[in-house]
């Protein structure tokens, strides 16, 4: 990254770099040759054919696959909040002044961080029942369901490890004049500790929003009726011919790269913001 001096004397970072700014358009510039391009091609090459073309049954099951990436968003809402809600407990508990749960804390976290997710997909999936009896009612779970659940664990132990980090980089000093203050460690951990923690814990944590996003598609491998899972079965319907796999993929890789990037840019800038403040 490139700097610049001030009067003072002292360097500060620039905002952007230019290699950066380049990769960043030159990036712009391929995605978008690369849709445009293919969307012609393949138009083309299907005017001449009696079925419909590759671009034309895109757009058709367009509405189909959007719903499925609707559920991808969803998917990664709801397993991000349970990841965030447990993974702050558990990182809470590994810096706990009692042995045990500091024990089962580290020992959960190191579990779940070091698991493939595809193992943990599966795993729940099937240790979850398919039903369950509500006030003598059968209540069915449904398969998006136990797969949200199961992208929230191997999250839910990164975000752990974020939590004990973000709480251990706290100079002893905070304790300490807490502890002047007559503050027990619950309301030192409440009103002094967690609000420092999480300025310096959302750079990360939007960094695994984001993975976990790109990882929901893993979902259809299990019959989930995502955005990869609608776009297969549009395939199919349109006659499973291959000629439909180039635009179908190319789309959900643009789908997914237009909501992510943005994210992924955010996060950047969120970076250097509270690095420049510390």
């Amino acid at each position: 990254m490139t700097q610049a001096r001030t009067d003072t004397g002292h360097a500060t970072p620039v905002q952007y770099s230019v290699s950066g700014i380049c990769w960043y358009h030159g990036v712009i510039l391929v995605v978008a040759f690369v849709t445009v391009f293919a969307a012609v091609y393949l138009n083309n090459r299907g005017a001449a054919d009696t079925n419909l073309s590759e671009l034309d049954t895109l757009i058709l099951w367009l509405p189909f696959i959007l719903k499925g990436f609707g559920l991808n968003l969803l998917m990664s809402f709801l397993a991000m909040g349970i990841a965030t809600v447990l993974g702050v407990a558990l990182g809470i508990a590994q810096v706990s002044q009692i042995s045990v749960p500091r024990a089962i804390a580290k020992f959960v976290t190191h579990l779940f961080r070091n698991a493939p997710w595809l193992v943990i997909l599966f795993t729940v999936m099937y240790l979850l029942p398919v039903e369950v009896s509500l006030s003598g009612e059968k209540v069915i779970i449904p398969d998006w369901i136990k797969a949200t659940f199961a992208f929230s664990l191997p999250v839910m132990g990164n975000i752990s490890e974020i939590v004990r980090g973000a709480i251990n980089s706290i100079p002893t000093g905070q304790w300490e004049s807490a502890e002047g203050l007559a503050f027990n460690r619950r309301q030192t951990m409440v009103h002094i500790i967690l609000p420092q923690c999480i300025k310096r814990s959302i750079p990360p944590w939007m960094n695994w929003y984001a993975l976990l996003t790109l990882a929901t598609p893993m979902a259809s491998i299990l019959g989930v009726h995502e955005a990869v899972g609608n776009a297969q079965a549009a395939m199919e319907a349109g006659g499973g011919r291959p000629d439909f796999l180039l635009p179908f993929y190319l789309f959900l890789l643009c789908l997914f790269f237009a909501y992510i990037y943005p994210i992924a840019l955010w996060t950047r800038k969120l970076e250097q913001k509270y690095a420049v403040s510390h």
